[in-house]
């Protein structure tokens, strides 16, 4: 009689736990995929390489397949990209060159395409700083229309581009969440979304509320710890909050932990284990 009670519970309940462990944002790691091996070992399921190292125009034909024969036999899948936009070209002020721009983007987009990416970071926080005396309100113009344009390239190739937060450390353009929220509505293009760093948006003291507020345009998310950008678990703090946000919108697209590491075949397994652990007390609720 406890045999079928077991088998009827497991027939009626199974998708439903199935359908729960899904809903779960998948837990990826921003390195260099000469580290993927040990990331998929240790449970990441993807991994998230630079613009410059694999898709970037400056790399011959030749250097380009051979990334890419790595990328398709990689164990983790490599499905994003940050490091966009070299700092030499301007997003913002005076020295934007637009066809310039564009033509880069176009050929990045070309190479994302082949490889499998399907989404590209833009930080690039030197790109986009507002230069020194340079009118905010014209480069911020000046900005969502180039990214609109930019847009409208990336779609081109089905790629998503998903501009980040970047903490005031980095660059004086856009240093919060609810920044790039208005930025990102205001350009008002499907392939033009927006990453949520939680690791800017501790640094900036900003309130999980920001995530909530960015539903519509929220595809992406990076990570670390606040005070020297360690992996979770290092000092000890606390992403549930962030978490319950993301969980409240819905969110289980990646989350992936961009850090310092010192000793990554150490620190991997411990970080993973701690940061699964956040995610699920928060998802739980």
């Amino acid at each position: 009689m406890k045999t079928w009670l077991l088998l009827l519970f497991s027939v009626i309940f199974s998708p439903f736990l199935q359908s729960n462990a899904q809903s779960l944002p998948a837990i990826g790691i921003c390195t260099s995929f000469s580290n993927d091996s040990l990331a998929a070992a240790t449970g990441f399921t993807f991994l998230e390489e630079t613009v410059r190292k694999i898709l970037s125009p400056a790399l011959s034909e030749a250097q380009f397949r051979e990334q890419l024969h790595a990328i398709r036999n990689s164990k983790c899948k490599i499905q994003t990209c940050n490091v966009f936009i070299p700092g030499t070209m301007k997003l913002t002020g005076s020295e934007v060159n637009e066809a310039n721009v564009l033509g880069y983007v176009d050929s990045v987009m070309q190479r994302a395409k082949i490889a499998g990416v399907k989404l590209i970071v833009l930080g690039s926080g030197e790109a986009r700083k507002i230069p020194e005396g340079a009118d905010r309100g014209k480069c911020k113009q000046q900005f969502i229309q180039l990214c609109r344009k930019m847009a409208v390239v990336a779609a081109k190739y089905n790629i998503i581009i998903a501009m980040e937060n970047l903490n005031a450390t980095e660059t004086n353009f856009v240093n919060t969440l609810a920044e790039g929220n208005e930025i990102v509505t205001a350009i008002q293009h499907p392939n033009f979304r927006l990453t949520a760093d939680i690791y800017h948006m501790l640094k900036e003291h900003e309130s999980p509320a920001s995530i909530e507020n960015a539903k519509a345009v929220l595809v992406h998310c990076h990570i670390a710890e606040r005070d020297k950008r360690t992996p979770p678990g290092v000092a000890g703090d606390d992403f549930r909050p962030y978490f319950a946000a993301l969980h409240k919108i819905g969110y289980t697209g990646r989350i992936m932990m961009e850090c310092r590491w010192d000793d990554p075949a150490r620190q991997y397994k411990p970080a993973f284990d701690y940061l699964e652990g956040q995610l699920k007390e928060a998802y739980a609720k």
